[in-house]
């Protein structure tokens, strides 16, 4: 089922007119559904079956707290980069013993408060980080359960901004060392070992990036399991594409029975971390036409939403399908259509003062100045992606429920974006000595 559809000659998310969400709420503005959110983490759940598995839904790909909170309902996990996620999971009602730790550069104070809460399980990216986390874990007298996000060298064949698993990434450990930094782990007071992990990119359109990896890391836990060290459970991290335009991206079944196929008889838990596969296509940004204009051959419709608000094309050059709310009708005149782009197709970009703000380059659209659009599998990395540049302020979230919707994050205002700001002149007024920082 479709949960982004026309009826009535308008596009709705479930039941809910986006047209009257547009007109009552105001655009640009971000638009998610509860039931596709639900129907998209109930299907990895229920492919993975019977085996011992965690789902930890990739936080970065959209944190917003309600987003988070019908997640947690539904008994996920979650994989965070930050201690800004962890406070976000737990103030959504999530586990804390459902949590997994993931990226470069965790600062010992967000190793604090993760053992404080009581976290499932660090993936810990190279030995620098293990001594911190050692001496972290042995200050506060407990032990950190931590796995070793380990680089298997695969290509993803996916974009080189968002491909993890090469030797020339930053990501993990590489898999010819790992064996050496376990068996140190393992003779640690202050740390348990819990598993193995790994994540080589995202939006992956084929398994056999997955199969490669799998089978290095696979390799490696026997080896470790020959010394002694015992394994529970193996993170294959995420990246799982989704359409976004021809796309043919495996189906979570697929996905799943590979890594049953793959870890074979061995007694070890499967772990997660799926991020756009559940977001991605259960939103759309909402976004207003405010002109369109030609220049010289180029036929534009100017927009009120712009790279600060939606970073992905300007930065990957990233595709997503763009629609008119009110259902296109191709035979009904249109104002201006003496200057209509003669092969209808025109380039969607956004107000801000660069020649990279666009959301689209030659769409076939049949639109005016004050029609709405939709951008299609805008739920992932969409407004946590977002900025003031420009002095832009932030975006709304709402979140459709059936018939009905809920802003879960109003619209940043004015004063809000300005209000951690000082001039020189309130500066000077606070005196000598203070720095001008706030205690």
């Amino acid at each position: 089922m479709n949960f982004f559809e026309y009826r009535s000659g308008s596009l709705h998310a479930e039941a809910v007119d986006l047209g009257a969400v547009a007109a009552q709420v105001g655009t640009p503005a971000y638009v998610y559904s509860r039931a596709a959110l639900e129907r998209a983490w109930k299907a990895l759940d229920e492919a993975l079956g019977e085996h011992p598995h965690e789902i930890c839904y990739a936080v970065k790909a959209n944190s917003n707290l309600a987003v988070l909170e019908v997640l947690a309902r539904l008994g996920s996990g979650f994989d965070i980069v930050s201690v800004g996620e962890l406070e976000r999971v737990l103030r959504a009602g999530a586990d804390p013993r459902r949590v997994v730790f993931s990226g470069v550069g965790k600062r010992p104070d967000e190793m604090e408060r993760a053992l404080r809460v009581g976290i499932r399980c660090f993936n810990v990216e190279s030995p620098a980080e293990l001594d911190v986390l050692e001496g972290v874990s042995e200050a506060l007298a407990v032990r950190a359960p931590v796995s070793l996000r380990v680089n298997p060298d695969v290509d993803a064949r996916t974009h080189p901004y968002i491909a993890t698993g090469l030797e020339r990434n930053k990501f993990g450990i590489p898999v010819t060392e790992a064996e050496a930094l376990y068996r140190r782990a393992a003779r640690s007071r202050h740390l348990e070992v819990q598993g193995v992990d790994c994540h080589i990119g995202s939006q992956l359109t084929s398994l056999e990036p997955f199969e490669e990896a799998l089978s290095r890391v696979l390799e490696l836990v026997d080896r470790l399991r020959r010394a002694g060290i015992i394994i529970r459970d193996v993170d294959a991290g995420g990246g799982l594409g989704i359409r976004y335009r021809d796309e043919t991206p495996p189906s979570v079944e697929a996905y799943a029975s590979m890594l049953r196929r793959a870890i074979g008889k061995r007694d070890l838990g499967i772990v997660v971390e799926p991020g756009r596969v559940i977001a991605g296509n259960a939103g759309v940004l909402l976004t207003r036409v405010e002109y369109v204009k030609r220049n010289g051959a180029n036929d534009f419709a100017i927009v009120d939403a712009a790279m600060n608000d939606f970073l992905r094309p300007a930065l990957y050059e990233a595709w997503c399908e763009i629609v008119p709310i009110a259902e296109p009708d191709w035979d009904a005149d249109i104002p201006g259509a003496a200057a209509w782009p003669a092969d209808g197709l025109l380039d969607v970009v956004g107000p801000v003062c660069e020649t990279g703000d666009f959301l689209g380059w030659k769409r076939a659209l049949r639109i005016a100045s004050g029609d709405c659009l939709a951008v299609r599998s805008a739920g992932a990395y969409g407004f946590v992606m977002s900025s003031n540049y420009n002095t832009r302020p932030r975006l709304p979230e709402v979140l459709v429920d059936g018939d009905r919707y809920h802003v879960a994050r109003r619209r940043e205002s004015l004063s809000e974006l300005l209000a951690a700001e000082r001039t020189l002149t309130e500066l000077e007024s606070r005196g000598a000595g203070d720095g001008g920082i706030e205690r």
